[in-house]
């Protein structure tokens, strides 16, 4: 398995390359604010194809990139249909200007080829297996990626922005909900093996069993006691 991430852009949003292994074809999760060069090193360097860009939910420092990756590749946009809207009017994704001057560095819009996500869909792409988790609380179309354990590495979780190491995604935007948030902590994130990887929107990889341990947010929502005062991250 090739795991190939970096963070891009203005936020740092971590953008994934994952392959089954370098020389063939790859899947490309949330290609971000100026990810585009990144991408295209990544590819470079481990001599993949894209076949589909994949994205956990549609805030414009994960889908900046999204229109001019998938037109260079001729692939599609995978998103859940809650969030599709953000791409093409991303202000209105953030119920605030994000400023003239960056908004000249973007290309907003769809991609010519958009596919809608479903909760428990399992895709199936670049010989890789994907599963798909509707997890709301960030925005409404908010999804995770995991992956089953294959025989180098463990589980694989691509949180998006709801689960980051030691915090969780903010729920103050159009489209956030605390309550959401939490169900989707307990119902998408607990049942998850300890041993499971955790590759986030933002910040450092972690584990479920780390965050199991210490994250302020899932202990008390295995503990049934609702929401800690905590800081939250994300855009």
């Amino acid at each position: 398995m090739l795991i190939a991430g970096f963070p891009a852009g203005a936020w740092g949003t971590n953008c994934y390359v994952v392959a089954p292994a370098a020389g063939e074809e790859c899947v490309i999760i949330d290609p971000g604010h100026q990810a585009a060069r990144g991408v295209e090193e990544t590819l470079r360097k481990h001599r993949l194809k894209p076949v589909a860009v994949v994205l956990t939910h549609g805030h414009i420092d994960h889908v900046a990139s999204v229109v001019p990756v998938c037109g260079a590749h001729d692939v599609p946009a995978w998103i859940h249909p809650a969030d599709r809207y953000m791409m093409s009017d991303p202000e209105k994704a953030l119920g605030r200007s994000i400023g003239m001057p960056l908004m000249g560095e973007l290309t907003v819009g769809e991609p010519d080829d958009v596919h809608e996500l479903t909760d428990g869909a399992r895709l199936e792409l670049a010989g890789l297996e994907l599963t798909v988790a509707h997890a709301p609380g960030h925005t409404k179309g908010s999804v995770t990626f995991g992956m089953p354990e294959a025989a180098d590495v463990p589980p694989v979780f691509f949180s998006g922005d709801l689960l980051f190491a030691g915090s969780i995604g903010r729920t103050d935007l159009p489209g956030g909900d605390m309550d959401e948030m939490l169900a989707s902590l307990a119902r998408v994130c607990l049942p998850l093996d300890d041993s499971t990887v955790v590759l986030s929107g933002h910040g450092p990889q972690t584990t479920i069993g780390r965050e199991r341990a210490t994250n302020p947010y899932l202990r008390e929502v295995a503990a049934g006691l609702g929401s800690p005062a905590a800081p939250r991250r994300g855009m």
